[in-house]
């Protein structure tokens, strides 16, 4: 597909149907430098976070804010802070951002969960999928996670370094069918608008090409560690997972309301859903290893059912945990691949066993599906 030339208007998506959102939200929308936390906003946002639960949608909120309102409590000075100082900043103003976003989203009866994230949370295969489920397990329960990065411990090598791409990885990490950058600019341009008053907004791009990353320039907002250059970072991250994103400028009250109404922003489609792409990248890997399975587990599978460890009879192999596996029936024949949520030594001790026999044998609760459907590609 080409990408879409400024002005021409393509199918683009519907804030109103999301399944599960993801929303990026910016220090400058959130923190005002002489007065402190943006209430009146937050409490906008809030009815905006209810109106999608209420619609039946999963709502991840990504958050900007803890070392700048952190820097304003401890009377930390203007300009670039050293690592000790961000961190210091990042302690005290987390707590007060989770309090935050607790209390303005308790009125709509919706329970927040604080979760601090570094780039190796998700470059680790194993905390990748201990994030996943975490997370997976809150949206369940009908919580929503304010997602940061977390800058108490994180150094300069397993740092985001930004929360667009943040928000991102923790879209695809979800299987999130929308993003949703809140920024202090209303979509993307073919130049810097504030510099260019020729500058165009794309309603919608369907590829990011060499052409649309030359395009990007350098971050406007002083609070701001992301420009336009990270957006399109995160974009690609995004549309490669199926996840849509929007960038839009986000200080209007109820910005998520004025999206779903037509405000101005820039959608980025992807050519597959979250599940798709998933499914695909999951296919594409090679095997570590095989579980061979009886007949029932056969069958469960094609209905749709996760793996179970009584279903395996035989395992081959030395994989760790996360990594990709074939599932053999029992005549040997190929039916798909799975990402094992056991490592090798684990799943030939539980192999044939039910699920609440696992703390025995293992000498610890482990998780029931030995390969979960979400996973798997049958």
């Amino acid at each position: 597909m080409a990408t879409m030339r400024p002005g021409l208007t393509l199918s683009a998506p519907d804030i109103r149907t999301a399944r599960r959102l993801v929303v990026k939200i910016g220090s400058a929308l959130l923190v005002d430098r002489r007065t402190g936390l943006k209430q009146s906003w937050l409490s906008a946002l809030a009815l905006d976070v209810a109106e999608a639960k209420t619609r039946g949608t999963d709502v991840v909120l990504v958050s900007s804010g803890s070392i700048a309102l952190g820097r304003k409590v401890l009377g930390l000075p203007e300009g670039v802070l050293t690592l000790e100082q961000s961190q210091a900043a990042a302690a005290v103003g987390q707590i007060r951002l989770a309090r935050a976003y607790e209390e303005v989203l308790a009125p709509h009866g919706i329970t927040t969960a604080q979760v601090l994230v570094t780039l190796e949370d998700t470059e680790d295969r194993r905390r990748y999928l201990n994030s996943r489920a975490t997370m997976e397990t809150l949206l369940g329960l009908g919580v929503v996670p304010i997602v940061n990065e977390n800058d108490t411990v994180a150094t300069d090598e397993i740092r985001f370094g930004d929360n667009d791409r943040l928000a991102a990885q923790i879209a695809v990490t979800v299987g999130a069918d929308q993003l949703v950058l809140l920024s202090d600019v209303d979509g993307f341009y073919t130049a810097n608008p504030k510099e260019d008053a020729s500058a165009t907004r794309f309603d919608v791009v369907d590829s990011i090409t060499p052409d649309i990353e030359a395009m990007a320039g350098d971050p406007i907002s002083g609070m701001s560690k992301g420009g336009m250059k990270t957006k399109l970072l995160a974009a690609k991250t995004a549309v490669a997972g199926g996840c849509a994103m929007a960038i839009m400028e986000g200080s209007t009250l109820r910005p998520l309301k004025a999206l779903a109404e037509g405000a101005p922003r820039t959608w980025f489609v992807p050519a597959a859903d979250p599940q798709v792409a998933r499914k695909r990248w999951i296919n594409a890997m090679k095997p570590k290893g095989e579980l061979v399975l009886d007949a029932g587990a056969v069958t469960a599978l094609k209905a749709g059912k996760s793996l179970l460890p009584a279903g395996v009879t035989k395992v081959t192999g030395s994989f760790g945990r996360g990594e990709p596996v074939a599932i053999l029936s029992p005549e040997g024949v190929v039916l798909g691949k799975g990402l094992v949520r056991y490592t090798s030594a684990e799943a030939r001790k539980i192999a044939g066993h039910r699920s609440g026999e696992i703390e025995a044998i293992l000498g610890y609760q482990g998780r029931a599906a030995l390969v979960h459907r979400d996973d798997m590609v049958v």
